[in-house]
C-alpha cells in the first residue's frame, strides 16, 4: 500500500527529478522543554514514519528510480536523556525505502547526485520537487528552499503540494479503517459526556469527561474540543469552555480523535436537562433533516457547490418555518459556514474543492443553525465516505435522533 502511494506520486513527477519531503522539526517551548512533535502529514503519508529531523528523498532518474530516508543518528549520551531514535533497520522496514542515511549528509548528497559526474547513473537531475504549503512559510521545506536557491541556483524548483493533495483526497482501506477507529473512540467519549451532563456543571467538566475516555485509550484530540452551552454555541470556534451550564441550555460539542494519525470530526448537540424544549426540538429537527437529506444526496459527480446549495435550501426552508427570515438572503444570519470539508490526516484535509466528489473521498456533513437571540446553537456533523454507489455514514452509530438522545440521557 505504501509503495503504491509513492508510485502514484512518481507517475506525476517529471523524469530526471529529485523529490525531498521533510518530517519537520521538534520546536522548542522553553529552556529544555519542547512542544509535542507533530509530523508533516505528507511525509507521514508516504513513509508511515513519525520522527523529527527526517527527509524522504525520491529520485526519478532517466533509467532508474530510488528512494531514501535521511534520519538523525543520536549519540549514546544523548539517548540517555532523550531516548533512542528509530533504528535504520526499523526505518527501512516501515517505510519500504531502498536506503537509510544520515540527515547530516543530505546537502552533500544533493550536491553529488545533481553534479554532471553522476549523470550516467540517474541522468541529469535538474529538477527539485518540494512540498511548499503556502500557509506554512516557516516549514523545513521553505528553509531548505532558501539554502538551495543560493547553493544550487541551476535547479528548477517545483511545488508538488497539490500533487500530494490530489493523492490524499482518495483514501485507501488502511486510511478508512483508521478513521473508523477514531470515530469509535469519539462515540465512546460522547456517551460518557451524556452520562454526566447536567445543569450547574461547567463546560470544562464535560471536556474532562470526554478526554477521560481518550486518555484511557491513549489517544489525543484531533483539534481543541468545542464544548459550548447556550449562546456560546452560536460562536463557531468557541473554545473558552468555562461557562456554567443552565438547566434549559442546549450544549454543542464539536470534537474529534486521532487514531494512527487519522482524524475524526464530529458535532452533536444535547439538552443539558436530558429533554429538548418544544422550540429546541423545532430547530433541531430542521438541522437534522439537512444533515440526513444531504448525506443521502452525496455520490460521485456531485460538486461542492451542489453539496452546499442542497443543504442551504433545506435550512432556508426551515428558517421560514421558524419565522426567522422573510427573504432567502437573510439565512446567512443564522447559518454562516459551509456544509463540510475533506477529512483525513488533517481535520480539514488538503484537497481540491474545484473537483467533483469521487469514490474514496471522506467528507464531513455539518449543517447548523445559530439563533443568538434565543440562545440556541445547533450543529450535527457526520463523517461520510463516498463510494461508487453513493455515500456511507461512517459515524452512523453516534446517536443523533431526539428520541435516542433523550432515551440515553434518561438512563
Amino acid at each position: 500500500m505504501l509503495v503504491l502511494r509513492r508510485q502514484k506520486l512518481i507517475e506525476k513527477l517529471e523524469s530526471e527529478s529529485i523529490t525531498i519531503l521533510f518530517s519537520g522539526a521538534s520546536k522548542v517551548k522553553t529552556a529544555d522543554q519542547h512542544y509535542d512533535f507533530f509530523v508533516n502529514n505528507n511525509f507521514y503519508y508516504l513513509t508511515l514514519l513519525n520522527e523529527p529531523n527526517m527527509a524522504l528523498v525520491i529520485i526519478k532518474g532517466k533509467n532508474m528510480q530510488k528512494s531514501f530516508v535521511f534520519k538523525e543518528f543520536r549519540t549514546p549520551e544523548r539517548a540517555l536523556w532523550d531516548g533512542e531514535l528509530l533504528s535504520p533497520e526499523i526505518v527501512k522496514q516501515t517505510s519500504k525505502v531502498d536506503e537509510v542515511r544520515n540527515i547530516e549528509t543530505l546537502e552533500s548528497f544533493l550536491q553529488s547526485v545533481t553534479s554532471s559526474s553522476r549523470a550516467n547513473i540517474f541522468g541529469k537531475l535538474g529538477k527539485l520537487n518540494l512540498d511548499l504549503e503556502a500557509s506554512n512559510l516557516d516549514s523545513t521545506s521553505y528553509k531548505f528552499l532558501n539554502k538551495v536557491k543560493d547553493v544550487h541556483p541551476y535547479l528548477q524548483v517545483n511545488n508538488i503540494h497539490m500533487d500530494l493533495a490530489s493523492l490524499r483526497m482518495i483514501k485507501d482501506e488502511l486510511e478508512i479503517k483508521a478513521i473508523k477507529e477514531a470515530i469509535k473512540t469519539t462515540n465512546a467519549g460522547l456517551n460518557n459526556v451524556m452520562k454526566h451532563l447536567e445543569g450547574g456543571r461547567y463546560e470544562y467538566e464535560m471536556v474532562a469527561h470526554y478526554l477521560h475516555i481518550l486518555n484511557l485509550e491513549n489517544k489525543k484530540e484531533s483539534f481543541k474540543t468545542i464544548a459550548a452551552s447556550g449562546k456560546n454555541a452560536t460562536i463557531l470556534h468557541y473554545v473558552d469552555n468555562n461557562q456554567k451550564l443552565g438547566d434549559n441550555d442546549l450544549m454543542l460539542f464539536d470534537l474529534g480523535v486521532y487514531h494512527d494519525h487519522y482524524a475524526s470530526d464530529i458535532s452533536r448537540t444535547y439538552p443539558v436537562s436530558g429533554k429538548f424544549t418544544p422550540r429546541q426540538k423545532e430547530v433541531y429537527e430542521i438541522v437534522l433533516k439537512a444533515n440526513k437529506e444531504t448525506i443521502k444526496m452525496l455520490k460521485p459527480g456531485v460538486t461542492w457547490r451542489e453539496f452546499n446549495e442542497f443543504a442551504a435550501k433545506i435550512l432556508i426552508e426551515g428558517l421560514y418555518q421558524l419565522g426567522l427570515i422573510k427573504s432567502d438572503e437573510e439565512y446567512r444570519k443564522y447559518y454562516y459556514h459551509s456544509i463540510g470539508h475533506f477529512l483525513g490526516l488533517d481535520v480539514h484535509d488538503i484537497g481540491n474543492y474545484e473537483v467533483a466528489l469521487e469514490p474514496g473521498m471522506v467528507v464531513t456533513v455539518e449543517p447548523g443553525l445559530y439563533i443568538a437571540e434565543e440562545g440556541i446553537g445547533i450543529r450535527i456533523e457526520d463523517d461520510i465516505l463516498i463510494t461508487k454507489d453513493g455515500a456511507i455514514n461512517l459515524s452512523k452509530d453516534i446517536i443523533k435522533e431526539i428520541k435516542d438522545i433523550e432515551k440515553f440521557m434518561a438512563k
